[in-house]
């Protein structure tokens, strides 16, 4: 069967540039639903996705000719990997697209964590000027604590190396990964020795709701917690629990266990923790920027392309 490949979200125009001068057939459906794409997946060869529905064994069981799903994003969580792999579909991802966001969205998270620049803008902008109250820390001379040291953590750990601070890196399924950014550290030395924690790690189901009260605990220091991976993996009621004993002394959230409205707001510690000012949140945007958008598009697509051995 011919290469032809349904495009089922939003894309870069840039793709479709690099397939046209590759003489690759496409459909481009960015306004799709997952019930159309179902009626004619069984048509195409590869799939193109961003976010917009899970590609799940019902949907597979409709497609006997894809060879490929390329995601133009970071991870693969919405597709049924395990039956991807037993029908030898491959699975593309795009994850040096969007890394160098990721790395300076959570930076300035930080950083804005560190010195109640949320806190202060709301202050002023309320008519109250307090000084002392919004006294901050200072990143420098602190040890950052990275879990996962893919494409998204080596890129934050290049930015901080101009923060003079120490960065190590735990990484459960890599070996010898120490470089000029990070040092290669077992768990037990970030927990004892970690300023910062920031976790970088897919949503699995080893990582599922691995964030939680015993995991925190082991921390030796106060930390500053940043998650901008995936929200499944922290139990959000242990981080407020950790804010509320000083165990933690800030926390941003770029993702969520629960994401958009109105079933965010159901949730039973939304409430708490949206009424806190050293929680910093933002919609799952860490990876998704003007730039982003471009590189996403180009890495998938010249990933699609080597792997056609065009």
């Amino acid at each position: 069967m011919k290469t032809t490949i349904l495009i089922v979200d939003d894309i870069h125009e840039i793709m479709l540039e690099k397939f046209e001068q590759a003489g690759i057939p496409y459909n481009y459906q960015p306004a799709i639903s997952r019930e159309e794409a179902e009626k004619i997946i069984h048509n195409y060869s590869g799939l193109v996705i961003r976010s917009k529905f899970q590609v799940d064994k019902d949907f597979l069981d409709l497609a006997p000719n894809l060879r490929f799903i390329a995601r133009a994003g970071a991870g693969m969580d919405n597709i049924d990997d395990k039956i991807a792999q037993q029908r030898n579909i491959m699975l593309i991802p795009a994850n040096e697209g969007n890394r160098d966001a990721v790395g300076e969205h959570m930076i300035g998270m930080l950083l804005s964590l560190m010195n109640n620049l949320n806190r202060g803008d709301q202050q002023v902008r309320s008519g109250q000027w307090l000084r002392e109250a919004n006294r901050g820390f200072e990143l420098k001379g602190r040890t950052v604590g990275l879990i996962g040291y893919g494409h998204n953590g080596m890129a934050m750990a290049k930015k901080l190396s101009g923060f003079d601070v120490q960065v190590l890196a735990y990484d459960k399924y890599r070996v010898n990964y120490s470089d000029p950014y990070a040092q290669e550290a077992d768990m037990e030395t970030i927990y004892r020795e970690a300023d910062v924690i920031s976790f970088h790690i897919p949503l699995t189901q080893e990582t599922q709701g691995m964030i939680h009260e015993d995991y925190l605990s082991k921390f030796e220091k106060p930390i500053f917690f940043l998650l901008g991976a995936r929200g499944g993996i922290v139990q959000v009621p242990a981080v407020l629990k950790g804010l509320d004993e000083g165990s933690i002394l800030g926390a941003a959230f770029d993702v969520l266990p629960v994401e958009k409205f109105p079933k965010l707001a159901q949730q039973g510690w939304y409430s708490d923790l949206i009424r806190r000012d050293n929680v910093i949140l933002s919609p799952h945007v860490a990876g998704w920027t003007f730039e982003s958008y471009y590189k996403l598009a180009e890495v998938a697509a010249d990933k699609i392309i080597a792997f056609l051995g065009i």
